[in-house]
């Protein structure tokens, strides 16, 4: 057991030393947000189906508040008489930022299949895909430049000097990855995976509100892993961490949540789990989730630890994620030996 601890946190040390910052919508629930980070990490967990909505606002302190919502849901099972599985889910994305109200709405189906590599244990190597629909607006009414100050104040009725074709525009967006997971040793409860995900691999054109722009969605990578070991018969562990790169920004992040079993030490209804996530260079987060199967609440909240600390007084972003997970009562993959679990 020590071994894989030992090579997960070198490979954790080795990450945080580079750069962090990001481009693209994120959350700090980055466990809430399987789809997000990989396709193929749908499906890697204990049930059948799985429903997950994370709220993040940020900013409150320094401008509009930035709001950004995020629906996905999963459903398992068996294909054919083998131990492969399938996974078919979808996310749905809702971002508005600033006092223009810059909105994005993301509809994104994904699937994902898992292919059994052992006979013994659960040991899978998965291959999904996301795509669909992007759209990304602003309220025009809401924007201000400087060609609309003079020396007398601010002049709403004067032209803002921006040619500004349209107000709103569209395009098709998609995501291909792989993950690997296995058990660790003889428990079903101690596992791991590691995953990489190529994000806009498509690279949409024109993506601009002005008639001649050229702009190209730049394409983004994404390394995820995750480690579940038990500590005890009523405790265990859970470490999971990412690294993004897209363009010249990237970003890590990684933490570690424990957790304890309530009342059953072999199928708990109750669960309390504590931890704390950093982003490199940008938040620490502390996190508390509340397990009360098939319902589970989580809450977190940005420190924030970049330099824009002082314009902000440390405040950063608060989450708030809401999970339902479950196995069917019919058909379900609760007594498959090897399932995918985490």
């Amino acid at each position: 057991m020590k071994q894989p601890i030992l090579h997960f946190f070198v490979v954790l040390l080795t990450l945080l030393s580079l750069n962090a910052t990001s481009q693209d919508i994120h959350f700090s629930q980055i466990f809430e947000t399987p789809l997000l980070r990989n396709p193929a990490l749908a499906g890697i967990f204990t049930g059948d189906v799985r429903i997950q909505s994370v709220y993040r606002s940020q900013w409150n302190s320094v401008t509009t508040p930035y709001q950004t919502t995020s629906l996905s849901g999963e459903f398992k099972r068996a294909v054919g008489q083998g131990d492969d599985y399938v996974t078919i889910g979808g996310q749905v994305l809702y971002d508005k930022a600033g006092t223009v109200a810059l909105t994005s709405t993301h509809i994104l189906p994904a699937l994902n299949y898992h292919k059994s590599l052992g006979a013994e244990k659960n040991t899978y190597v998965s291959l999904g895909f996301m795509g669909g629909w992007v759209q990304r607006r602003f309220d025009r009414s809401k924007m201000t430049t400087n060609s609309q100050y003079n020396g007398t104040g601010y002049n709403p009725d004067a032209a803002n000097g921006e040619n500004l074709a349209k107000s709103s525009y569209a395009y098709l967006d998609g995501t291909v990855g792989m993950s690997f997971n296995t058990q660790i040793g003889q428990s079903p409860n101690n596992n791991f995976f590691a995953g990489v995900a190529y994000h806009h691999f498509n690279k949409a054109k024109k993506i601009s509100y002005y008639s001649n722009g050229t702009n190209e969605m730049t394409a983004k990578v994404v390394g995820s892993a995750g480690l579940r070991m038990s500590m005890t018969d009523i405790s265990y562990f859970t470490l999971q961490a990412d690294y993004t790169s897209q363009g010249p920004y990237k970003e890590m992040m990684a933490g570690a949540l424990y957790s304890w079993k309530l009342d059953d030490t072999e199928n708990p209804k109750y669960s309390l789990h504590l931890g704390a996530y950093l982003r490199w260079k940008d938040a620490l987060i502390p996190v508390a989730k509340v397990e009360c199967r098939p319902i589970a609440i989580a809450l977190s909240y940005d420190a924030n630890i970049s330099q824009l600390k002082t314009g902000s007084n440390g405040r950063g972003g608060f989450e708030l994620s809401l999970t339902f997970q479950k196995f069917r009562e019919f058909n379900s993959s609760r007594e498959a030996v090897r399932c995918p679990k985490f």
